[in-house]
Parts: structure tokens; C-alpha cells; sequence
């Protein structure tokens, strides 16, 4: 973390985590931020992170929401518009987890009105000998979907467990980016044609 950074400051980025229950979303959130697995954790709690780094030679805050097990519509809907990026965690020892996550982006999209940025993630492949959903499958819905593709272990750690939200967080800074420069633009546009009006009025008059 850099002490740089203003606590006041607004995040980066948004981040929500959302999965089954038991996928493992909270142990992949604790991985990316502490480097340590956690065996035991209350599934009802929400938590909510600010990860302070730098991030391409740049100073990076990332708010991440870990969502519980079971949330209502109300609270899922106000979370899915706060935030500007997902990740979707199942497991890869269950199928139900997996279809689940593919469900959950379309309903994402529509909520959003967009196709909503986010990362795919099948955790557990330290559980190999009891696999459900084969890599290829997980590879082939990342694509359905438009989302990048990560498998992992919060057990076993790695370095993909970062990059699952460095990759989203540049994804989301990509089309903030491209979407300040579009609405700089329509507001130029906007004064232009403002000031032609004003010059036409001004012609028309003289």
C-alpha cells in the first residue's frame, strides 16, 4: 500500500465480486491482498476493500466489494450499479457454480443497459481429481460473454490471482478513458454548434 495516496480520494476502480456460495470468492479476495488463504469465514458478510498499489508507474486505488453468499435483488441491483467491473468466480468441482456465473453476466448487461466489463475466474484447481468443468468450457463461455478468462487456486495462490483484477482494473481505466474523450467531444460539438446558431442569428440580423 503507498501512503501517498489520500484517504479521501475517489477509487480508480469499482470492483465487485460475485459467485455461488462456497466458490471461494472471499479466499481469492484475501489471497489478492494479503497473499494468505483463509480456511474459515463468515459467508453472510459483505466486505469491502481499498487496495492501494502502483499499477503501471502509476499510483492505483482499487475498491473491491466481496459480496455475501446470499444477497437480495435490491442489494444485488444497487451493487451491480456501483461498480464498474466484475469478477465471476465458481468452482471448477462445480457445474452449477459455472452456469451460474454465465447466468449472472447476462443479468449484469441487462441491469447495466451495456456489456459490463469483467473477468471470469474458475477457482479451485488445486482440486483437480474432482474437476466438473473443463478448462476448454470455461474458455469457450469468457468468450460467449466477452470476458477475459483466468483458472486459479485462492488455496494454492499464484500470480494470476492478481492479475484477475490488475487486467479488469486496465479494462476499466481503457474505457473510462475512451468514454471522457467522448463526452469532451460531444461537448465541443455542443459549443460549436452553439456558436454557429449565435453567428446566423448575428447575420441574419445585420
Amino acid at each position: 500500500m503507498s501512503g501517498t495516496l489520500s484517504k479521501s480520494r475517489p477509487p480508480d476502480s469499482k470492483i465487485v465480486v460475485l459467485g455461488n456460495p462456497g466458490v471461494g470468492k472471499s479466499a481469492l479476495v484475501v489471497r489478492f491482498l494479503t497473499n494468505r488463504f483463509i480456511w474459515e469465514y463468515d459467508p453472510t458478510l459483505e466486505r469491502s476493500y481499498k487496495h492501494h498499489t502502483i499499477l503501471d508507474d502509476e499510483h492505483t486505488l482499487i475498491e473491491i466489494l466481496d459480496t455475501a453468499g446470499q444477497e437480495d435483488t435490491m442489494q444485488q441491483e444497487g451493487n451491480a450499479r456501483w461498480a464498474d467491473g466484475f469478477v465471476l468466480v465458481y468452482a471448477i468441482n462445480d457445474r452449477q457454480s459455472f452456469e451460474a456465473a454465465g447466468n449472472l453476466k447476462h443479468h449484469l448487461d441487462m441491469l447495466k443497459k451495456t456489456n459490463v466489463l469483467c473477468m471470469l475466474v474458475g477457482n479451485k484447481v488445486d482440486l483437480l481429481h474432482e474437476r466438473r468443468v473443463t478448462t476448454e468450457e470455461g474458455e469457450a463461455l469468457a468468450v460467449e460473454l466477452s470476458c477475459g478468462f483466468f483458472e486459479t487456486s485462492a488455496s494454492d495462490g499464484g500470480e494470476d490471482i492478481p492479475e484477475v483484477f490488475y487486467e479488469l482494473h486496465r479494462d476499466i481505466k481503457r474505457r473510462k478513458s475512451i468514454e471522457t474523450k467522448g463526452r469532451r467531444r460531444s461537448s465541443a460539438q455542443q459549443v460549436k454548434h452553439v456558436f454557429n446558431r449565435m453567428l446566423n442569428k448575428i447575420g441574419n440580423s445585420s
